[in-house]
């Protein structure tokens, strides 16, 4: 069955569901594509048929993050609210989840393949949570990057916005495993395999017994992050300051209000 949306490419088949980025040329995640995400994913986790969904973009981009108009403050309530929806039900899926990256793989995109159970990718894919740039923060890499790459390098990431390779974010526990671009399907291709021949149920269970943070303090602190960025990033000058900059084309001029 393939399915195909205005920003996704959906096809299951032999127990596998692959969602597929498509919002050219670098697969930004507007607001459109948040709502068709959540859509798909509360589909696919009522099909008893799919023990796994992986997440993919393209060749140049897994997804180079959320929309930055989404940013302002006319529109923050709403992508905070759209985006939250869509990490919740992948953090909560019963499913095993997989993304699989290529190129850039920032911001909001970093964050939705952090919070996958399994991540594959290219040798020479950019990751990176470049919103401090911005004026701004990443909330969900705030709240639970560092149980994936621990305190001091989750806080280098978000704090420094530093872009880093693949391989580095295999070393530092960001990803499962790094391949060479020609070779990351086929390494995804062979977990996948090695998946079907295991118990649906079992998987779901040793998902829910091991997952990296619990599911309720992992929504307890990505409301409170928030929230945060609602209430005190958004009104200083600064965070607007930095989405008009970009949206100008120009350098930001901090005032550190």
């Amino acid at each position: 069955m393939t399915t195909n949306n205005t920003r996704l490419e959906i096809t299951v088949a032999d127990h596998v569901a692959r969602v597929r980025l498509v919002h050219p040329p670098l697969n930004i995640i507007d607001l459109a594509m948040m709502d068709q995400l959540a859509t798909a994913l509360r589909v696919l986790e009522s099909r008893d048929d799919v023990t796994a969904i992986v997440f993919s973009g393209s060749e140049k981009a897994f997804s180079a993050g959320v929309d930055i108009p989404a940013h302002q403050p006319d529109s923050i309530d709403a992508m905070l609210r759209s985006f939250h929806r869509v990490i919740s039900a992948v953090v909560t899926s019963h499913k095993v989840t997989i993304a699989e990256v290529r190129g850039a793989c920032l911001g909001g995109g970093a964050e939705l393949a952090m919070v996958c159970d399994l991540v594959y990718t290219a040798r020479d894919a950019s990751w990176g949570f470049p919103e401090i740039r911005l004026g701004c923060y990443p909330p969900v890499a705030a709240v639970g990057l560092s149980a994936l790459v621990g305190q001091k390098r989750a806080a280098e990431l978000v704090l420094t916005g530093r872009q880093i390779s693949g391989d580095h974010a295999l070393a530092i526990g960001l990803a499962t495993a790094a391949a060479r671009t020609e070779e990351l399907g086929l390494l995804v291709e062979d977990v996948l395999a090695n998946l079907r021949t295991l118990s649906a149920a079992a998987l779901r269970v040793a998902k829910k017994a091991s997952y990296a943070w619990d599911a309720m303090h992992f929504e307890k602190g990505l409301i409170r992050a928030e929230d945060i960025y609602r209430n005190e990033l958004m009104k200083t000058e600064d965070a607007q300051e930095g989405i008009r900059a970009w949206m100008e084309k120009r350098p930001p001029k901090w005032t550190g209000r």
